[in-house]
């Protein structure tokens, strides 16, 4: 496939899986960690920016994702099994410490990877997702249909192929459209299926073009979406294995960038969380950037994103 972007592409085994990752460039290295439902190629913008600058760049597709293995219990897709895949990637590359940069459930596992090794992790850039403290007595999901009733997506694609009969109703390339130009409202009304809920957009915005949207679609069509829906399908045995790092801070420098318009970040409290003492309670080294955008913002805003990244991995240089 022409991807529009040159980069070496290989498959790494790691954590007792293949993954594929996409590498340029050379000098300290920076793992791009891309979300649902995205593939390495989300940051087609950043891998070209960080590696003229003298970073080695490797964006993996995570597994369940693209050219990567794809395990079918979802009990192999807990934050430990993603972080072990990272922790391996390292290891490949022969780096005891990275830059970790995650968008989405890849800032998931840039914050669990930080938790867990921060000797691994010169410093982490989060894009959307920001760490929320584990409820010692409910489970992930009780809490998002507590906050947010059934209408979620995370709850929709909690029973094994449920999300995947309504995704099948339409073309791949129909789905991506759906979730990458998302700007409102994420909750479906009750008996409807999520994917049914998000809009059709007719025309593409300038930032996405068509060509973009056949890379994911052909991958998601090769692979499907069971892996994707795996990480949801793993939150609450995540949230159980969690317990011992119960009140934990993540204590390496962090850069977290969120769009102002982003529904995660409008709604339900988020944005006075994100800039407010409790995060900066749990993230002590923390730096907070609202840029223009909604979820998507390495692809929508992708100038801002990549110099607001190089200028923290220049903040933090490797021999700190």
């Amino acid at each position: 496939m022409d991807y529009m972007i040159e980069v070496n592409h290989q498959r790494i085994k790691t954590n007792g899986i293949w993954l594929h990752v996409a590498e340029k460039g050379t000098g300290p290295l920076v793992l791009l960690l891309h979300g649902f439902p995205e593939l390495w190629y989300a940051w087609r913008h950043q891998i070209n920016h960080l590696a003229e600058n003298g970073y080695h760049v490797v964006a993996p597709d995570l597994r369940g994702y693209g050219d990567s293995d794809s395990p079918l219990n979802p009990n192999s897709y807990t934050i430990f099994h993603i972080v072990g895949d990272l922790v391996g990637l390292l290891d490949h590359f022969g780096q005891q410490k990275a830059y970790v940069v995650g968008h989405d459930w890849g800032a998931v596992a840039g914050w669990h990877l930080s938790l867990f090794r921060p000797d691994r992790v010169i410093g982490l850039v989060n894009l959307s997702v920001p760490y929320f403290p584990r409820s010692p007595t409910t489970k992930t999901t009780e809490a998002i249909r507590e906050l947010y009733g059934d209408g979620t997506h995370v709850i929709q694609f909690q029973e094994p192929g449920r999300a995947e009969r309504a995704f099948a109703r339409y073309d791949y390339t129909t789905v991506m459209k759906k979730f990458l130009l998302i700007t409102d409202n994420m909750i479906a009304p009750p008996d409807m299926e999520f994917i049914d809920f998000l809009d059709t957009k007719s025309a593409l915005p300038a930032w996405l073009t068509e060509e973009d949207i056949r890379v994911f679609a052909e991958k998601f069509e090769e692979s499907g979406f069971t892996g994707p829906f795996n990480y949801y399908r793993a939150m609450d045995l995540s949230w159980e294995l969690l317990a011992p790092w119960q009140g934990s801070k993540i204590t390496v420098p962090v850069k977290f960038m969120i769009g102002d318009k982003d529904f995660g970040f409008k709604s339900y409290g988020t944005s006075e969380y994100v800039l407010g003492d409790d995060f900066r309670s749990l993230v002590p080294n923390l730096e907070v950037v609202v840029i223009g955008g909604h979820h998507f913002i390495e692809q929508e805003n992708p100038q801002e994103v990549s110099s607001q990244i190089l200028s923290f991995l220049r903040e933090h240089p490797v021999d700190q």
